[in-house]
């Protein structure tokens, strides 16, 4: 299936205007940076890499990048300022593809025994909550049926959001209440998307931050529980960051991959920030695929993340 096969002309214009104040940002700086130079030298490769850090790709992204560039101007001699939003766009996009993970072209899920359990980790304030909401609604879109469990537990709000969302998408959703074994929710749920024959489970979890050690063993007790129910599962941990925190998300992201086998990323609120280029270093960085970005409120606006897709709009 082609790249733009499921990439709507509304979802391209979401995609545009999600990612405005990243490319007001990045262009300003680029225009600073090469202000009375006609060729890309080492003057342009400094205030570039500075602006690639400033923009949150992260230094080892960003200095992969700069490398690729330098190898590029030292083997064809001569590269043109007016050419060099074109080249950046050309080596982040290579980059990336490079790491050859997966991306997904529809919201679908690898064929096998249903249901699909997604389990949801994140720390407060992140968008977890919203996301999964989002997520029920494009599966629903999608034709699939869906189940929620309310395992974060530890949060007055929590459970009452996420009933909100589920009223809102049309789902079911299963809780025990606030203060309940988020393994015994995780259990429940799993028995009953068996049950109801549903094609995916989506269980939130608990957004505290933790230390390592604590963090470790809440995730393995739920994934050990729902392992009891359903052998392969949890099929996919995802990981929920807030784009706007630059480089706290690359930290976040540190954290829940040394506590979890976290396998899929969400990124949200790209659309209120200029930090648009933490997407770019966390794709990179941790070699885990960006699956989902958050480009509004709607039910609509978590989008499937396309690397070219994304590098494309970021560039034009």
């Amino acid at each position: 299936m082609g790249i733009f096969s499921f990439f709507t002309k509304e979802k391209k214009e979401s995609l545009d205007k999600g990612l405005e104040k990243t490319k007001e940002s990045l262009f300003s700086k680029l225009s600073k940076a090469i202000v009375g130079k006609s060729k890309v030298d080492e003057d342009v490769l400094d205030n570039l890499e500075q602006i690639l850090i400033e923009s949150d790709v992260g230094v080892e992204t960003t200095l992969r990048i700069i490398e690729r560039i330098e190898t590029r101007v030292a083997r064809d001699k001569y590269l043109g300022t007016s050419e060099l939003n074109q080249i950046l766009k050309e080596e982040i996009v290579s980059l990336l593809q490079e790491n050859e993970l997966e991306e997904r072209d529809s919201f679908a899920f690898p064929k096998g025994d249903l249901p699909y359990v997604i389990m949801v980790v994140g720390v407060n304030g992140v968008g977890k909550t919203t996301t999964i909401g989002k997520l029920a609604y494009q599966f629903k879109q999608a034709g699939k049926k869906v189940i929620l469990g309310a395992g974060d537990t530890f949060r007055a709000a929590a459970v009452d959001q996420l009933t909100i969302w589920a009223e809102r998408t049309g789902v079911e959703m299963i809780s025990q209440g606030m203060n309940a074994d988020p393994a015994s929710v995780a259990y429940d749920t799993l028995k009953s998307a068996i049950s109801k024959k549903a094609d995916v489970a989506i269980i939130d979890t608990a957004g505290r931050l933790h230390n390592k050690i604590g963090l470790m063993n809440e995730l393995s007790k739920i994934h050990n529980v729902m392992k009891k129910v359903i052998p392969d599962a949890p099929h996919e941990v995802l990981l929920v960051l807030d784009a706007s925190t630059g480089q706290n998300a690359i930290e976040q992201a540190k954290q829940f991959t040394a506590a979890t086998n976290v396998n899929s990323l969400a990124l949200t609120k790209l659309d209120g920030t200029a930090k648009g280029g933490v997407v770019i270093g966390i794709s990179d960085q941790f070699k885990i695929p960006v699956r989902y970005i958050g480009l509004g409120e709607k039910m609509e606006d978590l989008q499937l993340f396309n690397r070219k897709t994304f590098v494309d709009s970021l560039f034009e």
